[in-house]
């Protein structure tokens, strides 16, 4: 992949969403949930307009957020990624190509699902590979938790759909368990790979690199039902 052409801060700014102050000054624990219910994100108001939102946990290089964006203007895409230097890095892509359907957010997900994606306001949730933390000492950073996957319900939309890729069969086993013990969702069919005739027909830099070492790719969608609150 080519290496974007570095851009100033200030030209990066308008494809980047900052979390209000009394997130970044607390990395830890954060503000009261109380504190911060009046800083919800306005997708009107970051996008200026009403289209769905799409939002990815965890975009890396942002091969996701771009390839989409650019095949589908009528559809806002949000990505957040916890490693700065990957999140500046997509950032640079998308001002690049001044993609104004797409934002990047560098902070922890599951703060900005709980804190500051509106309920009920995304039609798709993405995570794609995310890392499995294999050593038991890191086990507190894995991403999908009955927590996590009960936050992708609430800010989903009735009908949303939760989108999860994986190479890691243990970890797709884990998640399909926690997803299926979650009355919110009812699976979905599996969404089909694209074939892979280009570099950029992949979702992800991992899913190319492990298509092409002939590695088993695992995938699921889940719909949240349209009853659910």
């Amino acid at each position: 992949m080519r290496k974007p052409r570095r851009l100033p801060v200030e030209a990066l700014a308008p494809y980047e969403y900052v979390p209000p102050d009394s997130f970044l000054s607390s990395w830890g624990d954060g503000p009261p949930r109380d504190a911060v219910a009046a800083e919800r994100i306005n997708w009107r108001s970051l996008y200026g307009n009403a289209n769905p939102v799409e939002l990815e946990v965890g975009f890396g290089k942002g091969l996701f957020l771009v390839t989409e964006a650019v095949a589908r203007s009528e559809v806002n895409f949000f990505g957040i990624e916890i490693i700065r230097k990957y999140q500046r890095y997509a950032s640079g892509r998308v001002a690049g190509r001044k993609l104004a359907n797409c934002k990047t957010c560098w902070a922890d997900a599951k703060r900005v699902l709980r804190d500051f994606v509106p309920p009920g306001s995304v039609n798709t949730v993405h995570v794609f590979f995310p890392d499995p933390w294999w050593k038991t000492k890191h086990k507190k950073r894995t991403l999908v938790t009955p927590e996590f996957v009960g936050l992708i319900a609430a800010v989903l939309i009735p009908n949303g759909v939760f989108h999860f890729v994986t190479d890691v069969a243990e970890y797709f086993e884990m998640v399909t368990g926690l997803v299926a013990a979650n009355p919110t969702f009812k699976p979905l069919p599996p969404p089909e790979a694209k074939p892979g005739e280009h570099d950029l027909d992949y979702l992800t830099n991992f899913e190319r690199k492990f298509r092409k070492e002939g590695r088993p790719i695992y995938r699921a969608r889940w719909g949240k039902s349209q009853f659910a609150k």
